[in-house]
This record gives C-alpha cells, structure tokens and sequence, in this order.
C-alpha cells in the first residue's frame, strides 16, 4: 500500500481503519466480528487506525486495545481524541447514534484538566503506555450549535496547552482537531501550532468545500490531513438508492438528483461510484491517508482494492466540464 507523510516522523498508508463503526454505530457489532475486521484491516497493510472516547462511549477503544494485543505495537500509528471523558457513575444519555456502546455517560469537557483526563482514560482502554495522534474532537457547529465559540475558546486555553505539553514530553507525536466543517480546520490552522487535521465529509465527490481555502493552508503549514468520511455518509458508496444517506441523515432530492448524474457518468466509463470515490478523495496531495470505517473484513478488502484500479482521465474530465467537480480539483493521472 502507498505510503504518506502525516506528520513529523509518521508516516502511514493511504487507507487508514476509521473504527468508529467498533462502538456500535447505528447497530450492534460482535466481538468476534469488530476483532476480526480490525485483524483483517492490519493483515492488508493498514497501518493508521483511528478511534475516540466519543465511539461506543469507550467501546471501540476497547476493541482496538484487544485488537493490538495480537500485534507488535510499534507497527501501528495509533490516533485518538480528547473533547469527552467518560464517567462509569454517569448514565449515558444519548448516545449519538450508537446503538450500544458502554454504560458510561459522556461528559464533554475541553479544559485542560478534562483533555488530560481524557488522554489517561484513552491509554486504559486501548492498554498502551502511548499514543501516535491526538486530536481535538468536534468542536463545530455541528456538534455545539451556538456554544461553538465558547467551546472553541475552552478548546484553545485548555485543551490545546495539553496535547502542546504531552507533545513536548513525548507522550504523543503530532496532535491536531477532528472536526466536520473545514471553517474549523481553518481557524484552529490559524491559533496554534497543529501537525495533523482530520476532516470528515467535506472533500468528496460531492462536495469540495475546503478546496480553496483550507487545503493551500495545511500544505502551506505543513499540516497533514487525514480524510475521513469520503462516502458522505454512505451514499457515494450505496448509490442514489431509496434510504440512501447524506450527514447521517436520509439524503434530500436534490442531492440524490446529483449522485445520479455522477452515477451516469461512471458508468459511461466503466467505473463504480465507490471506485471514483476514493480515488477522487485520494487524488489530493495535501490528503495523507483515508479515514475508513468498516464492520467486515471484506470492506476493508474490497477499498483497498477499488482504490488499486485504473479510473480513466476522460471520466475526470467529464465530471468537471458537467459541473460535478470543481474544474481545477486535483485528479489522479
């Protein structure tokens, strides 16, 4: 598998393991099944997996700490978050679409001390001494609404200081945010001194927001980029079929109306939507690595192997000229 810089000292495939489906997103996940899909993800090549305290409300970490207990650690770039700790005293509440998870309530809580809680509750679960990446956890409108900003000011007098501290001391190697809205990427690129950003949903065959104004930022800084939710949700992998999803959400007509124009042009040329996918998202040279969630090993197969084929310069060229794609987005060739 290609190999791409992350940050200073780091560098890891181009298919990263998103493990946020290990908590039991949208639905329950057997043991048997969440160890063997991380298994098979290792066995391809992969060598970034990615979790938070946020999955499964511990659950995924869980499995991760399980999962790396069968491998030799140093081969793994491990990465989690901070922006939630987890209190066992605590009901859960809601549970953000996880459908089981641990009996452990989520208290969000960017301070200092809260990230440092965070941070040494990570290291239990997962059972290691250290962490690879460490980043801010959602702190954007779409989490927080109108509490973004006090939160992002909590984030930069609290939370930032930790990972600058734990970076300093060696505890980590690169820290950074993972975030839904490339706005955000920008403004925490401009207030502290980040080595990685993970974006989820907002580089895609749909839509290519942070192609102007964030991405030139992080190759200017040197940021690298970890890009997760390339599928939106599952409708670039799915198709525009009924109950397909966009944002977590079932997709609105108008958006399906555009998934199927990019549908009728892959197929003129012989290539699979999940295919353009990821080689679009891939294409970028400011993306380290790709961020995907998978719960069975042949998802983790079958990716890796769509982004092995050729895709034609011509479908490229097709979807710009169609006002699919921005015209001056980097494409593969």
């Amino acid at each position: 598998m290609p190999r791409r810089r992350l940050a200073p000292g780091l560098e890891v495939g181009l298919v990263g393991f998103g493990s946020a489906p290990l908590g039991d997103l949208y639905a329950a996940l057997g043991e048997r099944e969440a160890q063997e899909t991380v298994g098979a993800a290792l066995a391809a090549g992969v060598t970034l997996i990615d979790t938070s305290p946020l999955y499964g409300h511990g659950l995924s970490e869980h499995r991760i700490g399980a999962a790396l207990r069968q491998v030799q650690r140093d081969g793994v770039v491990l990465s989690t978050k901070v922006g939630r700790w987890m209190d066992p005293q605590a009901s859960p509440g809601t549970r953000s679409g996880y459908a089981g998870g641990l009996p452990h309530g989520a208290v969000i809580d960017y301070s200092y001390d809260g990230a440092m809680r965070s941070f040494e509750q990570s290291l239990l679960r997962l059972g290691t001494d250290r962490i690879d990446v460490l980043l801010i956890h959602d702190v954007d409108v779409w989490t927080h609404g109108v509490e973004m900003e006090r939160r992002f000011a909590e984030a930069m007098e609290g939370a930032y200081r930790a990972l600058d501290r734990l970076r300093a001391s060696g505890a980590v190697k690169a820290i950074g945010v993972g975030v839904n809205e490339a706005e955000m990427c920008d403004r925490f690129a401009h207030a502290g001194d980040f080595d990685v950003m993970m974006l989820a949903g907002r580089y895609t065959l749909l839509e290519q927001g942070a192609l102007d104004r964030f991405f030139p930022l992080a190759a200017q800084k040197n940021i690298g980029l970890m890009l997760a939710g390339v599928f939106n949700s599952g409708i670039l992998a799915q198709g525009s079929a009924a109950g397909s999803h966009y944002n977590y959400r079932a997709a609105p007509p108008e958006l399906l109306a555009r998934v199927r124009a990019i549908e009728d042009v892959c197929r003129a040329h012989g290539v699979g939507l999940r295919q353009a996918a990821l080689a679009f998202a891939a294409a970028h040279p400011a993306v380290a690595t790709l961020v995907l969630g998978a719960v069975r090993p042949a998802e983790i197969r079958d990716n890796i192997a769509a982004l092995a084929l050729p895709v034609p310069a011509s479908l490229w060229s097709d979807l710009k000229s169609s006002g699919l794609i921005a015209a001056h987005a980097p494409t593969p060739g």
